[in-house]
């Protein structure tokens, strides 16, 4: 089920918590902070029906990638159960590594309706490292080249029903910081990027409403990943990876409103959230904050956007 600003949705909470990517502790617990911040009674308040399914577990492995691995194999199955049976999935994280299993899922729902799978990745970072090009060996810093297929990444999804997403339909939001070899592969792949001097010189209504527009043309489903390291430090401290000059809340706050209007969403990820290097819940809350306002939470009512040739939408520009 998709979201909307009227519609009531059936939601299913997956936690997933997965630390194997990073080489701090702390993200597992993410799910366990977002409980406590009250995700589940928020929601509710809202008039949704949310079901919490509790933290996935993958039990010993051998070594960090098998981890990983386990951990895809474990994202993907339940998320793609929980997708077919319409309901509308929130990954729980654990470091972002979980990102293969989640999208993966979702491709496949994606393919079951002859459909495109559109992610939307809004995060500091591209995640476009390697095992050959990575300077920290942390795979949450992989998800994306592995997602794409990029050489050296093939264990993630050991077990698993691949299926890929098209370059051009992975957005990279907020990125800030970006290795030179990341760089270099990025270009030659040709995903977008909609790094922050774009964001400052187009704005994030324009861009937004860009990707929307796309998706509803084609009528494509849309994944939403959110990394707390998206967010600027000074408003979301609980993230290992922390970059000046992200997101501000009002800027966090108009994409979620604005994915809300469309009713497009159909899965949403939270990565990266670290309760140990959090301020008092500080961060816990404000994700709790963002992801009702994609379930519908707004401060007054207004007309839905209009979409579509010939449409006037409030990121229309002159040329």
């Amino acid at each position: 089920m998709t979201t909307g600003s009227t519609m009531k949705a059936d939601i299913s909470l997956i936690g997933t918590p997965v630390q194997a990517g990073t080489h701090l502790r702390g993200c597992a617990m993410g799910p366990a902070a977002l409980r406590t911040a009250g995700l589940v009674e928020e929601l509710e308040a809202l008039g949704h029906t949310v079901a919490d399914l509790g933290d996935l577990s993958v039990g010993a492995q051998q070594g960090r990638d098998a981890e990983v691995a386990a951990w895809t194999r474990a994202i993907d199955a339940k998320g793609y159960e929980v997708a077919r049976s319409g309901s509308f999935p929130i990954f729980m994280g654990g470091d972002h590594s979980m990102g293969t299993g989640s999208i993966n899922a979702m491709a496949r729902c994606a393919r079951d309706e002859d459909r495109d799978l559109v992610v939307l990745w809004l995060d500091a970072h591209s995640d476009y490292n390697t095992p050959e090009t990575t300077p920290s060996g942390n795979i949450h810093g992989m998800p994306v080249a592995g997602i794409m297929g990029e050489p050296g990444l093939d264990f993630l999804f050991d077990g698993v029903d691949r299926v890929g997403v098209a370059p051009a339909d992975f957005h990279l939001f907020g990125i800030r910081s970006v290795d030179r070899v990341e760089r270099d592969l990025l270009a030659r792949r040709g995903l977008p990027v909609m790094d922050m001097r774009r964001i400052d010189e187009h704005g994030v209504s324009r861009l937004i409403g860009g990707v929307l527009d796309d998706v509803r043309v084609r009528n494509a489903k849309l994944h939403v990943s959110l990394d707390v390291d998206f967010l600027d430090p000074t408003i979301a401290p609980a993230v290992g990876t922390t970059v000046p000059g992200g997101a501000t809340y009002r800027e966090a706050h108009l994409i979620m409103e604005m994915l809300s209007d469309s009713g497009l969403v159909t899965s949403l990820d939270l990565a990266e959230l670290n309760p140990f290097l959090d301020d008092r819940g500080k961060t816990s809350l404000l994700l709790v904050d963002l992801v009702t306002s994609l379930f519908g939470k707004k401060i007054i009512d207004r007309a839905p956007p209009q979409f579509g040739a010939g449409k006037k939408t409030p990121w229309t520009h002159a040329a």
